[in-house]
């Protein structure tokens, strides 16, 4: 065989051996990495605005303050609303303790009859699976608190100081290529910064947007605390698949211990349904667009390599990190089959279809 031949397989093989050794870079190396890829996506969305002060005649170590504060009060608001309504659940908590006692004990009467396993085995398993004692779990519980609380703060830290130093990040970058290269990576590291700044804040818009098509419809069915699930449904939207259909089983289930019935969970299900098909063609068409041209199949994968590497801030990073590696794809030549693979299909991306029909209509 000649000595040709395995040249293509030599350099699949290297990529493969690149792809393995990142992974494991990135599983080991999470406590460092994860806080400055949130606080690089972060800082991406900030930039817009960080220049629009700047161009105000602002200071940038004070627009990147701004920034920040701005940020900072985003989350505030979220957070407020949620324990506003978390104050209202805690006020019917023994009711629902009832209420789920109830349901927890026809759903073991079920198994029983079904299954053949009895009420006293059930609950020796159950026992068996919470084995920590109160101290530790309260020990753990303290210490996971306060791992987030170091990892917010260096996440905030990190995003000041990319913003403050953003053109001495980008020389840095410039000059670590070669000379025939630094335009095509000028342009790359543009357009992946165009590309999550357009997503996380489409994103940001259409979880707002949500939140409103949510709490109206989740009030007109007759879920209790609608405006505490239709802010959790809305916010779990950052993980897509996964986070709107976890928002919309806990409400389900919410509803049964609340005592609903099977209207009430019709109800939900096809709040659900409709905000989820308002979302697909007119929401996402509108706010987010194609800026992260990712096809289904490798949003999926991304999202479970997110999970398996870095856990849930894995599936939130997952999509748009996903994204510039396809961009990075598209701008080298030997990578762009993978980035073509990475992408969506040619007839999604063909005019007249029934998405630009919608565009037109709305627009």
């Amino acid at each position: 065989m000649p000595a040709s031949a395995f040249h293509p397989l030599q350099r699949t093989s290297n990529i493969l051996f690149i792809l393995i050794a990142l992974t494991a870079i990135l599983y080991f190396a999470e406590p460092l990495l994860a806080p400055m890829v949130f606080a690089l996506v972060l800082a991406m969305l900030l930039a817009p605005l960080s220049k629009k002060l700047e161009n105000w005649g602002i200071n940038r170590g004070l627009a990147a303050v701004i920034c920040i504060l701005a940020l900072i009060l985003t989350f505030t608001v979220i957070i407020g609303l949620l324990s506003w309504q978390m104050s209202t659940i805690a006020r019917d908590l023994d009711q629902i303790k009832s209420r789920l006692g109830e349901v927890t004990g026809q759903i073991q009467a079920y198994i029983s009859s079904h299954t053949g396993i009895k009420l006293k085995q059930q609950q020796a398993m159950i026992k068996n699976a919470d084995t920590g004692s109160p101290l530790g779990m309260l020990a753990q519980t303290t210490g996971n608190f306060l791992g987030f609380l170091v990892n917010v703060i260096l996440v905030l830290v990190y995003i000041f100081l990319i913003l403050y130093y953003r053109d001495h990040l980008m020389k840095f970058i410039q000059k670590a290529v070669p000379a025939s290269e630094k335009g095509n990576v000028a342009g790359l590291v543009h357009q992946a910064s165009h590309v999550s700044q357009q997503y996380l804040g489409g994103l940001a818009m259409m979880i707002a947007a949500l939140w409103v098509m949510y709490g109206i419809g989740f009030s007109i069915v007759g879920v209790k605390y609608a405006i505490f699930f239709a802010i959790l449904c809305g916010t779990l939207e950052i993980i897509p698949f996964i986070g709107n259909i976890t928002g919309t089983t806990l409400t389900v289930t919410m509803g049964i211990v609340q005592g609903g019935d099977l209207k009430l969970v019709a109800g939900i299900l096809i709040t659900y349904g409709l905000v989820q098909f308002i979302q697909s063609y007119i929401l996402q068409p509108l706010i987010v667009g194609k800026q992260v041209d990712l096809n289904p199949l490798f949003t999926i994968v991304s999202i479970i390599i997110g999970d398996a590497v870095w856990g849930v801030p894995g599936m939130i990073l997952a999509v748009p990190v996903f994204g510039m590696l396809k961009i990075v794809c598209d701008h080298f030549e030997p990578l762009k089959p993978y980035g073509f693979l990475l992408g969506g299909s040619e007839k999604d991306k063909k005019p007249g279809g029934l998405m630009d029909r919608i565009k037109k209509i709305f627009k």
